[in-house]
């Protein structure tokens, strides 16, 4: 056991380091994150949305900064990675649009002018929309319009499109639950 720990020593405080920094780095940016959904008074879901995409991304930062600490060479990583992200972009070719509004929620949550509540109208050539802002999900927006009818519009095309601010927070919750 001590043949293996020995030579493997300063691997081993390098790994910490690298953990210990990556896990300084997550909850500053959970922070920033946090504070930043406070400030703008933004859906608790939300803000736990950014949190996960935030989390993913400390997972494979760690692992390619721990392979490189393990002495993978840069050629392997790089066939490694090539693969796994050729493979990737084959499977999600067909599904671009769902990363699209994934994206699109992302930007969404840290420059979106609009919170829940708020009475939009969205001016679309072809079906032009007007609805209180019910809820913001990772791949679209909930409209309730005037008939009713809850309206899911894509976060893509909510960045792509003219909006109009009818009324600020315009939901007014009774505490009634109707089903």
């Amino acid at each position: 056991m001590r043949d293996f720990f020995s030579p493997h020593s300063s691997d081993f405080i390098i790994s910490i380091a690298v953990l210990v920094g990556l896990l300084l780095l997550r909850l500053i940016l959970t922070t920033t994150a946090n504070k930043v959904g406070k400030r703008q008074g933004i859906n608790l879901a939300r803000v736990r949305l950014m949190v996960k995409y935030i989390n993913v991304l400390m997972i494979f930062i760690a692992i390619f900064l721990l392979m490189i600490v393990w002495g993978v060479k840069a050629e392997d990583l790089a066939l490694i990675f090539s693969s796994v992200f050729a493979v990737i972009g084959i499977g999600l070719f067909a599904v671009w649009s769902i990363l699209s509004n994934i994206t699109s929620g992302v930007i969404m949550f840290f420059s979106f002018p609009y919170k829940i509540g708020d009475e939009i109208k969205i001016h679309d050539a072809d079906v032009p929309l007007e609805g209180i802002i019910e809820d913001i999900k990772a791949f679209h927006v909930y409209l309730r319009i005037p008939n009713g009818e809850l309206v899911t519009y894509p976060n893509n095309l909510v960045l792509q499109k003219a909006i109009s601010l009818v009324k600020k927070d315009a939901f007014v919750d009774d505490g009634s639950d109707s089903l």
